[in-house]
């Protein structure tokens, strides 16, 4: 065996030494957790399982096995985060790390299983947040629907909406629970935008079987020409081409579309200048760029604690645990920033990201070889 063919084997053993310990104590760190916190979720919630006399069945497998994903999605990069920190500062703390180098790997070397197991965790992480978890939300709502019996919002004011790019509808209030949309108007725009028909309505109340709006004081204010001519029906039947979906506010379906589902419904609401929008693009661009936050926060973790120190683990774990609070706090503040703000949603989610990116490609740099 020639020379390079041994050092090659060699690599080979160390990335598979490392990528091993990279995968087995991330997924040990988020079984542990994940033990710890359904066993406080199961004792706040055991009154509320027996009062509504849920299934035990019911509450592993459709309760509990589908809170599962989103937990692991929302706390992965941080759990990568710890999990990197502890077993390479004890790597460090063996004089793994020297050993490693000394046999003639470089540090840029070093990190490849490392890269290659964060690209792991987030194909994984996208996998879950775009597809998986929107399916198991859906089975978690209709548990809670059925024996958590949670508040629904059944009520909406000032609803206004585009239907189309020429429609506008209004009205002060609707009930989701009678159907009812009250002081409707609706505008409708000629080619040059210009008013061309104004329909009001007292009350309008959707008839399920029928498919159509009853409507009362019903007046249709039509312009042309200069003209205007007014009809009026004290009760009538109408197709206004809206349905009761149209005038709830209520983004809580998010949680179960899939991302191509989303975004179509982004592309909805924007057409129609729905409040909803920036909330749900920041979801979607959630999904799509937090895994980078396990790459980012994988090199982050190798760079401070590959070093030996008196402090160890402990000192480490410290200067780690701050690092991750400073990100999620700067998380926060991009996301209010964009909610109240002018920051657009896709730049919300990205600058964190990118600003720990190069804080990590820094740390990498100054880390010592």
């Amino acid at each position: 065996m020639s020379i390079k063919a041994r050092y090659l084997e060699h690599y080979k053993l160390i990335d598979g030494y490392i990528l091993k310990k990279y995968l087995k104590t991330f997924l040990l760190a988020m079984a542990l957790i994940i033990v710890i916190v359904i066993t406080f979720d199961i004792s706040e919630k055991l009154d509320d399982f027996l009062r509504n006399h849920a299934p035990l069945s019911k509450i592993v497998f459709q309760y509990y096995l589908n809170f599962i994903p989103g937990f692991i999605n929302l706390y992965s990069p941080l759990f990568i985060f710890i999990s990197v920190i502890f077993f390479t500062s004890k790597m460090a703390g063996n004089t793994e790390i020297i050993a490693i180098l000394g046999s003639g790997l470089s540090y840029r070397r070093l990190l490849q299983p490392y890269l290659h197991g964060s690209v792991i965790v987030a194909l994984l992480v996208i996998v879950m947040s775009n597809f998986v978890i929107p399916w198991s939300n859906q089975y978690l709502m209709e548990f809670e629907n059925n024996y958590f019996r949670p508040i629904k919002r059944s009520y909406f004011s000032s609803v206004h909406f585009k239907n189309d790019d020429k429609t506008l509808v209004y009205a002060d209030s609707y009930s989701a629970e009678a159907l009812t949309a009250y002081n409707l108007c609706i505008d409708k725009l000629d080619k040059e935008n210009a008013l061309c028909q104004r329909i009001t309505a007292e009350r309008i109340i959707y008839d399920t079987t029928k498919n159509v709006w009853t409507c009362k004081d019903f007046y249709v204010r039509t312009l042309k020409d200069g003209k205007e001519t007014l009809t009026y029906q004290p009760n009538c039947t109408q197709q206004l081409k809206l349905t009761p979906e149209d005038f709830k506010l209520s983004s809580q379906q998010i949680e179960v579309m899939n991302t191509p589902q989303l975004y179509r419904y982004i592309q909805r609401e924007r057409m129609r200048g729905s409040s909803t929008v920036v909330s749900s693009s920041i979801e979607l661009w959630q999904r799509i760029l937090n895994p980078l936050a396990v790459i980012v926060m994988t090199f982050i973790g190798v760079a401070v604690s590959s070093r030996k120190t008196r402090g160890g683990i402990g000192l480490h774990l410290a200067i780690g645990i701050s690092i991750a609070f400073a990100f999620i706090v700067f998380m926060k503040i991009t996301t209010v920033f964009a909610i109240n703000g002018n920051l657009p949603p896709f730049w919300a989610v990205l600058l964190p990201q990118l600003v720990f990116g190069i804080a990590a490609a820094y740390l990498v740099k100054k880390a010592p070889k």
